[in-house]
């Protein structure tokens, strides 16, 4: 009973990587529901993270539909991931704490696998796209928040909503920097060199796995080379194994005809004598 307990831990499938990175966005969203509830922050940057929350929740309802489509029986599907499409409700604050449960969900399935390191490499692109979509999210989020609590408090600046604050974050990690909204304080400053120096790590890892998908072979067309080649090998073993067999029959059946042949040339030498 124990070795059984065991083998079926040890194969239990851990967390996809865009499993895991549900589970962080399902995370900074509580966060970002908490502060807004509990917070005393401006009017602005309470939007700010409305703005983001929503976009955390269309992700969490595109993956909700994507899963639907994928699955081979729906019903099963809705009824074990209903919990998500309901924490995928956006402007309802109260159906929005459903997501601790995915985070829970999560947290068991890390529990139940032996290691999460190594599904996250064998699924490497999974993996990346999984990462950058959580440092998309996280990049904009800190950046807009950020930009704004420091930037509203000086007369001067020219960012002082929630809208011209995400633009300016998206501007700035595209490096684009058309110029139209800009810092003007010396912590605003650095918020902005950062934004710049993450947007550019993000995009030369977009480089990096846009060059991977064609260039690298996948970890599928691996297994599948792998299984074909182990197939040929086990066909040429086999088809060896049987002419084997086949030498040995012909063998036994020469070395029969011989013995067969020697009784027969015995007989008609006794039978010669007696004549």
């Amino acid at each position: 009973m124990l070795e059984s307990k065991s083998w079926s831990i040890k194969n239990v499938d851990g967390p996809s990587p865009f499993e895991l990175a549900m589970m962080v966005l399902s995370l900074i969203s509580v966060v970002i529901v908490l502060t807004m509830t509990f917070g005393k922050l401006g009017a602005e940057t309470n939007k700010v993270l409305l703005y983001i929350d929503t976009t955390i929740c269309v992700i969490f309802m595109t993956k909700f539909f994507y899963g639907l489509v994928k699955a081979r029986n729906r019903a099963f599907y809705i009824r074990h991931h209903w919990i998500d499409f309901i924490a995928s409700i956006p402007a309802i604050e109260a159906l929005r704490f459903a997501r601790i449960f995915q985070i829970l969900r999560v947290i068991r399935l890390i529990r139940m696998s032996r290691s999460l390191l190594i599904p996250l490499l064998r699924q490497r692109k999974q993996t990346t796209l999984a990462s950058l979509l959580v440092a998309m999210v996280l990049i904009l989020a800190a950046a807009s928040v950020l930009i704004l609590l420091v930037e509203s408090a000086e007369p001067n600046a020219n960012i002082q909503t929630a809208e011209q604050a995400i633009w300016w974050a998206l501007v700035t990690i595209s490096t684009v920097g058309y110029g139209d909204f800009y810092p003007v304080t010396t912590i605003g400053h650095v918020i902005g060199g950062l934004v710049i120096i993450s947007g550019v790590s993000f995009f030369g890892v977009i480089s990096g796995y846009m060059a991977s998908v064609f260039v690298a072979p996948d970890e599928q067309e691996r297994t599948e080379a792998q299984e074909a080649q182990t197939a040929h090998k086990e066909h040429i073993n086999n088809q060896l194994n049987m002419a084997l067999e086949q030498m040995q029959l012909n063998q036994q059946k020469m070395e029969q005809n011989q013995q067969h042949m020697l009784d027969e040339i015995k007989k008609l030498r006794q039978q010669l004598d007696k004549h």
